[in-house]
This record gives structure tokens, C-alpha cells and sequence, in this order.
């Protein structure tokens, strides 16, 4: 289909391109539309199929932003960027690299959430693979319809049953997979024909798709047990025969498979979840920067994390490396920590907690003599008005979990405390937080997972920064390609977690966020990059190559949204 290619004598790139007329019109990332040279038009027989006049990427974006701009709701910007993926991904990526802030809530999230739910109503091109589990035994069959040309490096796979805080959303998860995959190239340069989106159809257990005569997935429940393992182990080896350096990325597995999925994988290939890797490094990165601000050490905090599934005991585990990097034992750590599941806070009398909560669960002589009604579970104000937290963490899914009752009384012992309110979407948010700089007359260290805009508080403006797992996976994915790193391990993942506390806007003002700026989002990328590359080294995960050469690597592996020469190719 295309081979990419360099002069000889100046070393500029092209293509060799051997499809022709409409094929090249509609293949979307080799079609330039309105900007294909005279002589390329004629050579590729395009003469009368597009208008005359010949554009440059730069008018191009300036006619379809005018367009994004006439659409009424964030469904339909949705839709109109996701046409323009489908149509040209030169112009696509382009358009969204110069509008940035604008546009990234509305492809990635929030607004994918809304997206997923109506994808079988919105319905247009296929985007990705679709692997459902009657084609167990045709895995193989399915990734060898991926063209060679396609030179996948990093996929994306989903589940879908734990979709943002939406839960099971069948085979509408592809669009969560597909949208990641941009942010990989938006945010740190990866090619377009070098990631591949993938949904895992294992059925559903929501009624409303199994119901909904436009529902395009498996109508089935989802399988479970060895049978669903066996489908995991078919995918993951099939892919590995397919592309053996792959980098494997999981997202929005479920609270049963998503630790397990990856500890099963993790000491084999390259592989790392977002959802619990990610978030944890984010989060840690934006903990570090507020403790810069209220001049305490990691080893000093009191932390509650409410909702222990997957994300908050990973959020938990990369913490408690922090503490243990800051001078405490285990146990010590570990005795500062109190995580809250749905049932209450853990503990050692609690029957069938998951295997990765146990080491969390407090021994019952701790919260013995608490002031709280014994006999009922322990909820989240026992445990603030008990423990006397400086780090309140939400990940439960539960809207207005932070009350202004337990939050008060959190700011009432702790002169700067951190909340940081972390569910998706935003209606699942934990607090609002401009409520959590009113009950805290401003004092509050807050960064939320869902994007929002600045707070104005007694004549100040709080801008708002969001725990967004794009300042870390995309930058991570191209360390890992850039060095060859064969693993994903939790140094590599402190050393991203200590970049996005370095590069924090509150460094520069401490009224500014906790995190640092999309605007600069390819800066962070290639600061994560390098940071990960070389801690992939120094771990052993990576060969060994000089500074120079890892950063001629990032530099080799970073794809410039610009159109290249085609020239014609063998088929």
C-alpha cells in the first residue's frame, strides 16, 4: 500500500504509494484531500475527483475548524472530528494540535463517555479490530488482515466493562481504545499506522444492549472464568506472534480481570494498564507537587483513598512506594494509608477482599476505640474524623462522596490538605471543586480527574488541574518503543510520576494548578519519554545505548503532522 522512503541526496521523506484514484481518496491516512500536488494528480489519477485548487495543510485547517465551530453540542463535535479521523488523519491531528485545550475535552474525555453510550445509534466506519469470543479460533486469521504498511508498535484493548463510570458498554468500548490511540499520537508523536485499537467481545451483561435492536456486538452474557482467561491467553498470544515487540496497553477492564489481566502478562512482554498504572503515576506526581507547596514530605501523610477497586489500590501502591522512598517501612507506610471500598474501609476482619486489597486492610485493634456507631460498616467520615487525613483521594464513582460536612472537618486539622476528587465522568465526581475551595475559604490543594474550569474565590481565580492519564501513557508507550524496553516496571513509572510534579505550574506560581499544561503536553511527553527510556536502562529492561542515542530515538519515533511527496509504488 505504501513504503515509507528518503532521497538519496537530501534526505527528505516520501512515500511510495501504489494505490490509485478513489482508493487513495478513501484510505484515511494516506489522503491529502485538496492538498495533492499537480504532479500527483495526474500520476495517481485524481484529476476531477477532488477540486481544482490546490490547498496546504494550513488553509485546509482553517476551512474545517470553521465548520467544527457551527456544531451545537459536544456529541456533534464529536462526530464531526471523528469523520475527519475517518476521512484524512493528516488534517485531523493537525486541526486538534492547534486547538488543543478546545478540543481534546470533546474527542477524549469527558465527552467520550456520551460517545460510547450511543455508539451503536451513531454507528459509521469501523475503526480498529473487533475480536468477539466465537472467533477464538480465528485470532490469528483476524491480525493478518492488519496490511504490513500498518507497522503496529502499541495497541490499545479493551473489554469494556468498566468504561470511565459507566460501566459495561459492550462493543461500544472501541471508541475508548480508538480515542487513547490519538492521544498517543496528538500527545507524543506516535504514527498513525503504528497503533492499533482492539475490542475483546466477551458479551455483555448490560440489558439495555442485549435489548437494543441496533446493538452491534455479541448477544451474550459475558463469559467468565477459565473460559474467558483461555480467550485473554488465545488474544495475547496471537498478538505477540503477530507483532512480537508489541506494547501492550489494557483499558477499562473490569474489577476481576484488570489487575489480573496484567499481573498475569506483566513479567512477560511489555504491558501496562492505564486505569491503574497511569492514574497512580498522575496522581502521585500531582500529590508531589502539593506537597511542595505546604512544605511536607511524603513520609509525614495521612491518606484516604475512597473506592479501593483497581485504580485506588494502584493509586495506593504507587504512594506507598513513595513513602518507602521517603525513609518508612512497610509498615509504617502502611499504617498511614486507609482505603474505602463499598462495604467500608478495609480490614482484616472483612471477609472476600480481592487479593490485591489484603495488604491495606487494618488490623482491628486500629480502629477499635474510633468514635463511630460499632457494628456498622466503616464509612468515609468515620474515617476522616478518626485517622485526620491530608490526603483525600476519590476514585469510588460515588457523586458527592466529599460532603461539605467531612471536608470541613478534614480542613479543620490540616492547613493545606489535598483532595483530589478523581472519578469520571464528571457527573460521577466525588465534589465539585469550587465547593472544595468555598468549604476550605480557599486553602484546599485540588485536582480533579475530569476537566474543569478555573474557580473564582474571594476575589482569586483557582485554575483547576486535571489528574489527566495523557500527561503520562503517551510519553510512557514512546520511552518504551524509543528504548526497546521489554518490560513496564514501577521505577519507570516513579520516574514519570517525579517528571509531572517537575513540570507542574504551580512550580512557577504556587496560585496556579497541580499539574501541568496541555499546551505543553509534547514537552511533558518527551520529558516522560526520556525519563522512562532511561530508567528502562538503568532497571535493565532496555539495552544500552548513550543519551544521545535515546534522544535520537524519541526524535526518530515522534511523526510530524505535515504531508509528504508520493511518489508511485509497486503493488
Amino acid at each position: 500500500m505504501f513504503k515509507e522512503k528518503r532521497n538519496s541526496f537530501d534526505g527528505q521523506k516520501y512515500y511510495e504509494v501504489s494505490l490509485k484514484g478513489k482508493q487513495l481518496l478513501l484510505n484515511s491516512f494516506l489522503n491529502k484531500d485538496t492538498a495533492f500536488t499537480y504532479d500527483e494528480r495526474i500520476e495517481f489519477k485524481l484529476d476531477g475527483l477532488i477540486p481544482n485548487v490546490i490547498e496546504t495543510l494550513d488553509e485546509q485547517v482553517v476551512r474545517v475548524y470553521g465548520q467544527y465551530l457551527k456544531k451545537e453540542s459536544d456529541i456533534e463535535r464529536n462526530i464531526f472530528l471523528t469523520q475527519l479521523y475517518d476521512r484524512n488523519e493528516t488534517l485531523f491531528f493537525r486541526l486538534m494540535q492547534e486547538h488543543l485545550i478546545e478540543m481534546v475535552p470533546v474527542f477524549y474525555t469527558p465527552t467520550v463517555g456520551d460517545v460510547v453510550q450511543q455508539f451503536n445509534q451513531n454507528f459509521r466506519r469501523p475503526r480498529g479490530l473487533f475480536i468477539s469470543y466465537p472467533q477464538m479460533s480465528q485470532i490469528d486469521d483476524i491480525l493478518n488482515n492488519i496490511p504490513n504498511a500498518y507497522d503496529v508498535s502499541a495497541v490499545c484493548v479493551t473489554d469494556s466493562e468498566a468504561i470511565l463510570g459507566i460501566g459495561d458498554q459492550g462493543v461500544g468500548g472501541i471508541v475508548i481504545s480508538i480515542a487513547k490511540l490519538a492521544m498517543y499520537t496528538l500527545c507524543a508523536g506516535f504514527h498513525p499506522t503504528k497503533v492499533l485499537p482492539i475490542v475483546l467481545d466477551v458479551g455483555t451483561n448490560n440489558k439495555e444492549l442485549l435489548q437494543n435492536p441496533l446493538y452491534l456486538g455479541w448477544r451474550h452474557e459475558r463469559i467468565r472464568g477459565e473460559q474467558y482467561d483461555d480467550f485473554i491467553d488465545a488474544f495475547v498470544s496471537a498478538l505477540r506472534k503477530r507483532y512480537p515487540n508489541v506494547y501492550l496497553h489494557w483499558e477499562d477492564f473490569g474489577r476481576q480481570t484488570a489487575r489480573k489481566n496484567l499481573d498475569r502478562y506483566k513479567n512477560e512482554m511489555c504491558t501496562f494498564n492505564d486505569d491503574m498504572q497511569g492514574t497512580a503515576a498522575v496522581t502521585v506526581g500531582a500529590i508531589l507537587a502539593g506537597l511542595k507547596v505546604n512544605g511536607t514530605k511524603m513520609s509525614e501523610q495521612k491518606v484516604v483513598i475512597h473506592g479501593a477497586g483497581t485504580a485506588g489500590c494502584c493509586i495506593a501502591d504507587q504512594i506507598l512506594a513513595a513513602m518507602i522512598a521517603d525513609g518508612l517501612t512497610e509498615k509504617q507506610a502502611l499504617a498511614n494509608m486507609f482505603l474505602i471500598d463499598m462495604n467500608g474501609m478495609l480490614h482484616t476482619s472483612m471477609d472476600h477482599l480481592e487479593y490485591f486489597q489484603r495488604k491495606y486492610a487494618q488490623p482491628v485493634d486500629v480502629y477499635n476505640d474510633w468514635e463511630r456507631i460499632k457494628g456498622k460498616p466503616i464509612l468515609l467520615y468515620d474515617v476522616v474524623n478518626n485517622v485526620k487525613p491530608t490526603i483525600l483521594i476519590g476514585t469510588s464513582t460515588q457523586t458527592g462522596a466529599f460532603t461539605e460536612e467531612i471536608v470541613k472537618m478534614m480542613a479543620s486539622h490540616c492547613e493545606r490538605p489535598i483532595i483530589f476528587p478523581l472519578s469520571n465522568p464528571t457527573s460521577r465526581c466525588e465534589a465539585l471543586p469550587a465547593n472544595l475551595i468555598e468549604w476550605t475559604q480557599g486553602k484546599v490543594l485540588v485536582a480533579t480527574g475530569s476537566p474543569f474550569a478555573d474557580v473564582r474565590y474571594n476575589g482569586r481565580v483557582f485554575p483547576i488541574g486535571q489528574c489527566n492519564n495523557a500527561f503520562v501513557f503517551p510519553g510512557l508507550g514512546l520511552g518504551v518503543v524509543a528504548s526497546k524496553a521489554t518490560r513496564v516496571n514501577d521505577e519507570m513509572l516513579v520516574a514519570c510520576a517525579k517528571v509531572i510534579s517537575e513540570c507542574a505550574q504551580i512550580n512557577k506560581d504556587p496560585n496556579l494548578s497541580l499539574l501541568p499544561s496541555l499546551t505543553h503536553i509534547r514537552e511533558v511527553s518527551y520529558k516522560i519519554a526520556y525519563a522512562t527510556a532511561k530508567t528502562a536502562q538503568d532497571t535493565g529492561v532496555a539495552p544500552k545505548m548513550t543519551d544521545q542515542e535515546i534522544h535520537d530515538n524519541i526524535h526518530a519515533n515522534m511523526w510530524k503532522t505535515s504531508y509528504v511527496r508520493y511518489v508511485i509504488g509497486k503493488n
